[in-house]
């Protein structure tokens, strides 16, 4: 598998599918969450409806059409938030774990993913990286390219520094 790291716009991404920083409700939100729906259109929030009425518990994933995205699926992936004592690294590690499991599933070659909970849930930065890089190159997904997409540049340069070293390490 190929990690790379992309600045950019995670729903303008021409990739089979795109990973969602989603809330446990799966019924939108802000941050990625929100501009995926919003790019996607309504069709995005009715499949999550439709196949997720209860929602996901943090450290799952599930996949949805993606709509009006250049992308075949939405992956939705349920963060911990740390802001709210979410603080166990097993979950934030099982969605990413989960969403290549889906990904894997559905015959997905090129996954994009954004930095899951190190926006408004507040996870540091440096161990969410480390976390996200080392579980996904680790995971022995079938997926040949995963791409994170951070919005920012902070988090761009920490991802790529992330990816330099796990891959370096393992």
């Amino acid at each position: 598998m190929r990690i790379t790291t992309v600045f950019g716009d995670i729903t303008r991404q021409q990739v089979d599918a795109i990973g969602n920083a989603a809330n446990s409700r799966m019924r939108g939100g802000g941050g990625v969450d929100g501009a995926i729906h919003r790019a996607g259109g309504p069709a995005v929030l009715e499949d999550c409806i439709r196949r997720f009425p209860d929602g996901l518990a943090t450290g799952r994933a599930g996949s949805t059409t993606a709509g009006d995205l250049p992308a075949r699926w939405v992956i939705h992936l349920v963060g911990p938030n740390w802001a709210a004592g979410q603080r166990d690294p097993e979950l934030l590690a099982s969605c990413y774990r989960e969403a290549l499991a889906v990904a894997d599933e559905l015959g997905v070659g090129t996954l994009a993913l954004p930095a899951v909970s190190a926006g408004i849930y507040g996870w540091p930065l440096d161990d969410a990286a480390r976390i996200a890089v080392r579980t996904v190159h680790t995971s022995g997904s079938a997926v040949e390219e995963v791409r994170f997409v951070l919005f920012s540049h902070d988090v761009y340069e920490v991802f790529e520094a992330s990816v330099t070293q796990v891959v370096s390490d393992l």
